[in-house]
């Protein structure tokens, strides 16, 4: 079965055509051509932007110059009723500053202090799950959000106010867009950002739930009875430059982005890996032996070869966060075409991935791909998940090991079979099922583990 992508249009049409496609799906509302063109400029009274798919120009934007090129204050604006000043959305010296307060707690030598953290919510999402059709996108919802409660806070989503942010956060998913409309049009400084009334809500609700969560972690800290896990670490470390850590104010901020990047793009990259092995079940038999011999330490993890494969897969295919907006400083030429400075620079993880000049068989399920190189021509610089650059996700490796030890645990646990009627992604927050994402599961007989697997 190839996976579905959304079907996209050719037309121009109106702007108004478009903003009102946006609105309903970013991923349908762009033209089929992007998944072959080398850049595309997008251009009218409202609208002044360029995609750019070029791997040369994804190294130019975020490797070789990112300081030319910052992230849009119009992100910023979309998304400050959640995240305020987080380190998503600052740049300059007050996001360098961030970053080095938050790296060492990611570092990948210390990525195992949170292991446990991740293999108790990998059992406790098996122990939930039910014989039978389900959709899947809930509870991959729920395992994510109770990764990230035990490995900030020491506690499982069950916890009282772990179990309220969780459910202001599914409200807030649906409230907007993660590449919001304006983001790319140019809204009036004058004017008040179009948030709706719902987002300013659910922003204020989760926010607020984690003011509270930071304040108490913050006396238990001054008490000396914290907890050795992310939360703490982070609250701890210095800016080796300066010399300070983080106010209360600003950990709200970070751990506001926490939740949503461990959360809603670990929820999304699951859902989608458990969709794609039910629908290539020759995958399943390789990845519940491997997970048989899962050992709680990073040598098990790192076993699981072929669990890795189709996960780096799904997240090919189903780039969690489908776009990323940079906005250009200062006039610059690219591929020959003047760009000018305030232009939006769009990159499309969802476009680059699929990219037909630039993978075999780009929309079809080949996890083998990841172990030929003729499978993944130019993915270096076409496979950015996460980013890449200076600006690479900080939790790039716990996602990585947070989705590979979910998905071994549930195909150990149940046979996936798919739905009778094929999910249709579409942009949230992140790529999600337009109606769910449906499997149907049963029961997985032992794997005898008394031999190691082929």
């Amino acid at each position: 079965m190839t996976p579905p992508r959304p079907h996209t249009t050719e037309g121009r049409g109106s702007v108004l055509r478009f903003a009102r496609a946006f609105r309903s799906d970013l991923l349908s509302a762009l033209p089929e051509r992007l998944y072959r063109a080398w850049m595309a400029e997008f251009r009218s009274p409202l609208v002044h932007s360029f995609f750019c798919n070029d791997p040369a120009l994804v190294r130019l934007i975020l490797k070789e110059r990112p300081g030319d090129f910052p992230k849009s204050n119009r992100l910023r604006a979309g998304l400050a009723p959640l995240l305020g000043e987080s380190i998503f959305v600052t740049n300059g010296e007050q996001w360098a500053a961030q970053r080095r307060i938050i790296d060492p707690a990611f570092e990948g030598g210390r990525l195992h202090h949170s292991l446990p953290a991740i293999l108790e919510a990998a059992d406790a999402l098996v122990t939930r799950l039910k014989p039978g059709e389900q959709d899947i996108e809930p509870e991959a919802s729920h395992a994510a959000a109770d990764v990230i409660f035990r490995a900030l806070f020491s506690m499982p989503i069950e916890h009282d106010i772990a179990a309220r942010v969780f459910g202001a956060f599914r409200a807030h998913q649906d409230a907007q867009p993660v590449v919001n409309l304006a983001a790319l049009l140019p809204w009036p400084r004058w004017l008040p950002h179009p948030h709706s009334r719902r987002t300013r809500r659910t922003a204020a609700q989760i926010r607020g739930l984690i003011t509270d969560l930071v304040a108490t972690r913050m006396k238990a800290i001054h008490e000396g009875s914290a907890p050795d896990d992310l939360a703490t670490r982070i609250m701890t470390t210095p800016d080796p430059k300066t010399g300070r850590c983080f106010s209360q104010a600003e950990m709200v901020d970070q751990v506001a982005i926490f939740f949503l990047a461990g959360h809603e793009t670990s929820a999304s990259a699951l859902a989608w890996a458990l969709w794609l092995v039910a629908s290539h079940p020759e995958w399943q038999d390789r990845i519940a032996a491997e997970a048989a011999h899962l050992s709680p330490d990073m040598a098990g993890v790192n076993a699981l070869r072929a669990t890795r494969a189709v996960f780096r897969e799904a997240l090919r295919l189903y780039p969690p966060v489908p776009m990323m907006v940079r906005e250009a400083s200062q006039p610059v030429m690219m591929r020959g075409r003047p760009v000018p400075a305030g232009a939006q620079l769009v990159l499309s993880p969802w476009h680059l991935h699929r990219h037909q000049r630039l993978w075999d068989r780009p929309d079809d399920f080949d996890p083998d791909r990841w172990n030929r190189p003729d499978g993944k021509a130019g993915a270096r610089d076409a496979f950015i998940p996460f980013s890449t650059g200076q600006r690479v996700c900080p939790g790039a490796g716990f996602a990585m090991i947070e989705g590979v030890v979910m998905l071994a645990r549930v195909v150990q646990a149940f046979h996936l079979r798919p739905g009778a009627k094929a999910p249709v992604p579409v942009a949230r927050l992140t790529v999600r099922g337009k109606d769910g994402i449906v499997l149907h599961l049963a029961p997985r007989k032992i794997i005898d583990v008394t031999s190691p697997p082929a």
